[in-house]
This record gives C-alpha cells, sequence and structure tokens, in this order.
C-alpha cells in the first residue's frame, strides 16, 4: 500500500495487488488488482489485471480483466480492456477500446469470398465446367 501521505516519482511494477492512497507520478504496472483509493493522485501509465478507481488517474489504463471506475473516481485518459464499468456519478475523458479485431479485418474474414471461407462460389470458368 501506497499511504496517504506517500509521493512517488518514477516506475513501480510487481506481482502483488497494490492500492495507492498516495500520490504516484510515472507507471504502474502490476499483474494482480489495482485500486487507486478516493484521495489518491495517480499521474502515470497504468497496467493492471483489475483497476479500480475511487481516486484521480490522469493516463492511459490498461487491464487484462476489467476497469471500475467508482462514482468518486475520475480518469482523464484511454481504457483498453475486455470489460469497463462506470459507475454513476464517476468522471471520464477519453476513449475505450474493448479489445478484439478491428472491424474491418472481422468483415473481410466473414466475407462470402473470403479465401477460407467454406461456402465461398465456385470461381472456375464456366465454359470449363467438368474440366480439372
Amino acid at each position: 500500500m501506497i499511504g496517504p501521505n506517500i509521493r512517488i516519482q518514477g516506475e513501480l511494477s510487481g506481482d502483488e495487488d497494490l492500492v495507492v492512497e498516495g500520490r504516484v507520478e510515472g507507471k504502474i504496472s502490476v499483474t494482480k488488482g489495482l485500486r487507486i483509493g478516493p484521495q489518491a493522485q495517480v499521474n502515470a501509465e497504468v497496467k493492471a489485471h483489475h483497476v479500480v478507481i475511487a481516486g484521480r488517474i490522469v493516463g492511459n489504463v490498461i487491464a487484462t480483466e476489467k476497469v471500475e471506475i467508482l462514482p468518486s473516481g475520475i480518469l482523464e485518459g484511454n481504457i483498453r480492456a475486455p470489460k469497463i464499468a462506470i459507475a454513476e456519478g464517476a468522471q471520464f475523458k477519453g476513449s475505450v477500446d474493448m479489445g478484439g479485431k478491428p472491424a474491418a479485418e472481422t468483415a473481410a474474414a466473414h466475407a462470402p469470398n473470403a479465401p477460407n471461407a467454406p461456402n465461398a462460389p465456385d470461381k472456375r470458368d464456366p465454359k470449363d465446367h467438368g474440366k480439372s
């Protein structure tokens, strides 16, 4: 835990849950959960498995599972996560990327004329019908 009277500048990383109640500037990367407490001020790029924001983050947030912004939470930055939850009263300014393939790539893979599509129409010349 980073207490309310602690200020850290630099890079934090680890394989445990982390609770931030103070100030952090730089980068935070943890493989488990990250909780930003109601009084916390974070100006950092953030990466964790699950991020819960009750305080303020200025910077992009990447989560491998979920990002939650609680009613007291403020996020000024982009979110990249498969799941998000933004509570009523929370403040968020940025964009959201919930993963997956880009739409154009997905559409091309499902097009009837795609090379690997199982039901692709026969493109042989009709004059050659029956010849191999």
